[in-house]
C-alpha cells in the first residue's frame, strides 16, 4: 500500500520534503504501533493489525526522507498470532544490541530483525516467553514495558491480575506478582527496579522489586468499578505519571509524592481518551489522543497552580477518525506518531 505526504500548494519537491505530516495507509486496521530508537534507523516504526482472527500482521515501515513516502518492507513484515496488544523496539539508541522487536498477545515474543542486504533481510522469532508451562492456556497479556535502564528486563501485565518481570537474556521469570484484585491493563517502568500498574480495580500501584511483598497505592478512581486502562510514567521527571479512566474524556496526572490526589486533570477532549505519551525530551509536556479524533499537547509547567477554568492544550491536531494509538519518538523528539483506522501518521511537533 502506498503512502503520501500532504501535498503543498506549489507541489515543489523541496516543499514536499519539509512536510509536517506524512501518512501511511495499511491494508488493515492498525492498533499496536511503536517507534524504533536506533540512531541508524531514523523514521522507522512497527505497526500491527487488529483483525478478529488468529493470523494477524506486523509491518515495519520507514519514511524515505528524500521522497516523503512511508514504505512498508515486505521482507521484514511477518505474521503474528492474534492482534498484538503492544509493540516495543529494543531500547538501544547506540545499536549495541541485536535489533529486536517485542510483542504481546497470548504470550510475550521477541523478534529479531535482520535487514542488512549482506546477511539477507528477514524477521525470526527469537523467544516465546510463557510462564505458565503447566497449561497451554494463559491469561492474555494486555500490555508490557521494556526497562530502558536495564534492557534485559521486560514487565508484562495480564488479565489474570498478575504482572510478570522477565529476564529476556536468560529467558526466565524474574518475578511474578499478583498486582491487583482484577485485570491489569497496563504497566510502566519508573527506574531499574520500580514499576507501576493500572487495573480494572481502579487503582494505580507502584512496586519495588527489592520489596515484593508490598505495593503503594498512588491513586484510586473516585467512582467504584471504573477501570484505569493506560499508564504513562514521566521519564524526564519520575515524580509524575498520568493515567486514563476507561471511557472517560479526562486524563489524570499524579505526583507520586502526594498519593490519592491528582495534581491536575486534563479535560479538553470531547470523547474517551485512548492514549498518552510524555515528551521524551521535556519534563513538562504530554500528548493525549482519543475518540474525538484529536491529539493534544499540553504544557504542565504550571501544574502546581490552579488555572481558572482548567488547563488548555498548547497544540491540537485533528485526525480523520478516532485516534487509538499515539507514540512520541524518543530518538527524534520533534515527531509524534498516531494511528487511526487503517492510517499511520507522523506529525512534526
Amino acid at each position: 500500500m502506498g503512502a503520501s505526504s500532504d501535498p503543498n500548494q506549489d507541489g515543489s519537491d523541496e516543499q514536499q520534503r519539509r512536510s509536517e505530516i506524512y501518512t501511511y495507509e495499511a491494508p488493515w486496521h492498525i492498533y499496536a504501533m511503536n517507534w524504533s530508537v536506533r540512531k541508524d534507523k531514523k523514521y522507522r516504526l512497527a505497526i500491527a493489525s487488529l483483525l478478529e482472527q488468529y493470523p494477524n500482521r506486523v509491518e515495519i515501515v520507514q519514511l524515505d526522507d528524500s521522497t516523503g513516502e512511508i514504505r512498508s518492507d515486505s521482507a521484514i513484515s511477518f505474521d503474528h498470532p492474534y492482534p498484538p496488544t503492544k509493540l516495543i523496539f529494543v531500547p538501544d539508541k547506540d545499536c549495541q544490541r541485536p535489533d529486536l522487536l517485542a510483542s504481546s498477545s497470548d504470550f510475550l515474543r521477541l523478534w529479531q530483525i535482520s535487514d542488512s542486504d549482506a546477511g539477507g533481510r528477514r524477521v525470526e522469532l527469537k523467544s516465546l516467553l510463557n510462564n505458565n508451562r503447566n497449561s497451554e492456556f494463559s491469561g492474555p497479556l494486555t500490555s508490557f514495558d521494556w526497562n530502558e535502564a536495564e534492557p534485559r528486563r521486560i514487565g508484562t501485565s495480564s488479565i489474570d491480575t498478575t504482572c510478570t518481570i522477565w529476564d529476556i537474556e536468560k529467558e526466565v521469570v524474574d518475578t511474578q506478582l499478583i498486582a491487583h484484585d482484577k485485570e491489569v491493563y497496563d504497566i510502566a517502568w519508573g527506574g531499574v527496579g520500580v514499576f507501576a500498574s493500572v487495573s480494572a480495580d481502579g487503582s494505580v500501584r507502584v512496586f519495588d522489586l527489592r520489596d515484593k511483598e508490598h505495593s503503594t497505592i498512588i491513586y484510586e478512581s473516585s467512582e467504584p468499578d471504573t477501570p484505569l486502562v493506560r499508564l504513562g510514567w514521566n521519564k524526564q521527571d519520575p515524580r509524575y505519571m498520568a493515567t486514563i479512566i476507561m471511557d472517560s474524556s479526562k486524563v489524570v496526572v499524579l505526583d507520586i509524592r502526594f498519593p490519592t490526589l491528582p495534581v491536575v486533570e486534563l479535560q479538553r477532549h470531547q470523547a474517551g481518551v485512548n492514549a498518552i505519551a510524555w515528551a521524551p525530551h521535556s519534563s513538562c509536556h504530554i500528548c493525549t489522543a482519543g475518540d474525538d479524533s484529536q491529539a493534544l499537547i499540553w504544557d504542565l509547567s504550571s501544574m502546581g497552580q490552579p488555572v481558572e477554568g482548567g488547563l488548555d492544550p498548547i497544540l491540537a491536531y485533528t485526525a480523520g477518525a478516532e485516534i487509538e494509538q499515539l507514540q512520541w519518538s524518543s530518538s527524534q523528539p520533534d515527531w509524534v506518531a498516531i494511528a487511526f483506522s487503517n492510517k499511520l501518521q507522523i506529525l512534526r511537533v
